[in-house]
């Protein structure tokens, strides 16, 4: 689960930056990579918000230990 886990936290960090650029420049940086080709945009989109649900599970496993 480690590889899952390292996953999860690049793609949130990916998405942070993202929102970051985009709160204080406006500029998107997936849009700027990928261009308007909308169907692998939004699966970027896609897995940084599945990443970010998986990451839930990082705070419940803090708790249990």
């Amino acid at each position: 689960m480690k590889l899952l886990d390292s996953i999860a936290l690049i793609l949130i960090i990916a998405g942070g930056i993202n929102w970051g650029l985009i709160g204080f420049f406006q500029f998107n940086l997936v849009d700027f990579l990928f261009g308007d080709f909308l169907v692998l945009t939004k699966i970027i989109y896609c897995l940084v918000g599945i990443g970010s649900l998986y990451a839930i599970s990082f705070l419940i496993k803090e708790k249990t230990y």
